[in-house]
């Protein structure tokens, strides 16, 4: 990995900046303070552009949201969100609650709080196994190491056939319209600023199959495996970007 060559670094959120569904730190704001003096900053997101930066407490970040479905400008003079684009698409609620009801009766997932299956504006759809209204605590704790949402994810997978499906949060799959995902989402910024791909480099913690950050992984975009949070900072100094 030729480290002189990166202009931009781009991030996944939770499980590499910060715990799943919390604020970004105080000791990851400073390394991302040292990392804007050299590079081209962009956060790679699941949730929105909005949710992105509110719980990043508002950081001064470009931000890919919704898996590309969106992608907002930080605005230095205003200190706000500039959105480029915000793309939706139709969904059939009828049939994709019938999917998620196949699911539930594949697995035995019936004790869920709040709603089966929850809607985005932008027409991605998050399945979550424990409910909308499922508590944190109990998400954080359902599935930490993922082992029970990679024996479903097959199964989710093929049953979502026609949309792409992640691993996502703690306890969630992330399903999106086909033609979405963090590989080509960061394609269409780096062709929108005639950035050749060699030039970013991704940090993420999701790499592995029906994660979301496999497609960047296997991709071939230059990638850094951040396994735990806590160790962000150092592990941008141990892969010499600092």
């Amino acid at each position: 990995m030729d480290h002189g060559t990166f202009t931009v670094i781009a991030f996944d959120l939770d499980g590499t900046l910060t715990q799943h569904k919390s604020k970004l730190s105080e000791q990851n704001r400073l390394i991302l303070d040292l990392l804007r003096e050299k590079y081209r900053l962009l956060m790679v997101g699941a949730g929105t552009c909005t949710r992105i930066w509110e719980q990043m407490d508002r950081y001064p970040i470009d931000i890919i949201g919704s898996y590309g479905m969106q992608f907002a400008l930080y605005d230095n003079g205003s200190k706000t969100l500039d959105m480029q684009w915000d793309e939706r698409v139709e969904t059939n609620k009828e049939e994709m609650l019938k999917r998620a009801d196949r699911i539930r009766e594949r697995f035995g997932l019936y004790d869920f709080e709040g709603k089966t299956l929850e809607f985005h504006p932008t027409g991605a759809l998050t399945f979550p196994v424990l409910g909308t209204k499922a508590c944190l605590t109990d998400k954080l704790a359902y599935d930490p190491d993922r082992e029970k949402r990679r024996i479903m994810y097959p199964f989710v997978k093929e049953t979502f056939f026609d949309y792409n499906v992640m691993i996502g949060g703690s306890s969630s799959f992330d399903i999106v319209p086909g033609k979405y995902g963090k590989l080509n989402a960061i394609r269409r910024y780096l062709e929108k600023y005639g950035i050749d791909e060699r030039n970013i480099v991704y940090c993420g913690d999701d790499y592995y199959e029906g994660g979301n950050d496999h497609d960047v992984y296997a991709g071939g975009v230059p990638f850094i495996k951040v396994d735990n949070y806590e160790r962000f900072g150092d592990i941008i100094r141990e892969n010499g970007l600092l």
